[in-house]
């Protein structure tokens, strides 16, 4: 992409953060669109132009990431975007926070009942624009009805989902969602993907991850994505970071591990470390660290995580990468020992025979620490 401009329009002629920002804007803000609005400035303030491509080498962002992060800052009227005929983006006007653009305040039959704790009652008019119409509208003096459902998933009409879609930022996320899924989205998907933006409060990275997330499980269905993203609104998730650590301690492989070590209970956090260690570090497959458990739980019923950090560790210094190459190690251990068996006894403390995994010292060691 090429380079743009960026103007003042209406912005103090300073890289001073304005405490505005500070106390409304930054606190939902990931650290990508931190990085680059504040970026913005610096460039501004120095008469600089840079480069989608640029600011990503410089964060180390994709340029998908960049302009995300530019959109997210266009729809809280942050700044705006101009585009050349061929939709590249060749300017960006930025605006001062202590004087937003005025919004139009909704009325009755502009808002739409979003069930959930954090908002009872949401306005969707300022982000799906006015052509919203309720599926229910609040009559002045009705009797107030029963509360619903926590997260209960609204009834959108036709029209709602329609401008959902037009939304600038809404095509690509249908596409990234098409892309994990391998088909097209139904309308009811895409119900279920405004749901998650307008109810769930999910922002465009948390529903790409929420959707990748459930995908890579095997799971293409959206009533499993659904529940998936309701649980992930209970625990207060609202950023990718979160559901991933979230999630790294219910995922099935670590039940699996669990379960292989004689534990029935959710994983501690240092157990989950352990769990994490073995795949991420030691970069095992899941046979190779049930194999591992088994040999622990054969060993002892104490300290059983250690115990078995401790045969793996030895088995990623051994570069054991399948179990092929633990059954070599096995093998070359039992030459080992029936040769010493058949040496000459000269020295009654020999009888002992040596192997590879003396659970006995591992015991030792542990509880000294």
């Amino acid at each position: 992409m090429g380079h743009f401009t960026i103007y003042r329009d209406n912005y103090v002629d300073s890289t001073v953060v304005s405490n505005r920002f500070i106390d409304e804007y930054m606190k939902d803000a990931n650290d990508a669109q931190l990085k680059i609005y504040l970026y913005l400035i610096r460039m501004m303030s120095a008469n600089l132009s840079t480069s989608v491509s640029e600011i990503a080498d410089k964060f180390n962002h994709t340029e998908k990431d960049v302009l995300r992060a530019l959109k997210y800052w266009e729809k809280h009227r942050l700044l705006s975007l101009d585009y050349d005929e061929s939709k590249t983006l060749v300017g960006i006007h930025l605006q001062e926070p202590s004087a937003p653009l005025p919004q139009p305040a909704p009325s009755a039959a502009q808002t739409m009942p979003c069930p959930g704790p954090a908002a009872p009652m949401l306005s969707i008019v300022p982000r799906l624009a006015q052509e919203m119409t309720p599926s229910r509208e609040t009559q002045p003096g009705a009797p107030s009805e029963p509360a619903e459902e926590p997260y209960a998933k609204p009834s959108y009409s036709a029209d709602q989902l329609r401008v959902f879609r037009q939304r600038q930022d809404t095509e690509e996320l249908f596409f990234v969602a098409e892309s994990y899924l391998g088909k097209p989205l139904t309308a009811s998907d895409m119900r279920s993907i405004l749901y998650f933006s307008d109810c769930l409060h999910f922002s465009n990275d948390l529903i790409d991850y929420l959707i990748q997330y459930c995908v890579d499980r095997g799971k293409k269905s959206f009533k499993y994505i659904e529940a998936v993203a309701i649980s992930w609104a209970q625990e207060g998730i609202t950023t990718p970071k979160q559901a991933e650590k979230y999630s790294s301690k219910y995922d099935k492989s670590v039940y699996a591990v669990m379960k292989a070590l004689g534990r029935d209970s959710t994983p501690t956090d240092k157990e989950a470390g352990y769990i994490s260690r073995w795949t991420r570090d030691y970069g095992f497959t899941s046979d190779i660290i049930l194999e591992a458990c088994e040999r622990t739980v054969l060993a002892t019923d104490k300290h059983r995580f250690e115990y078995a950090d401790s045969i793996l560790r030895s088995w990623k210094q051994e570069n054991v990468h399948r179990k092929a190459d633990i059954q070599k190690i096995d093998e070359l251990y039992q030459k080992r020992r029936s040769a010493r068996t058949a040496a000459p006894n000269t020295n009654k403390f020999n009888q002992f025979a040596q192997h590879d995994y003396d659970f006995d010292a591992l015991e030792r060691e542990i509880l000294s620490n």
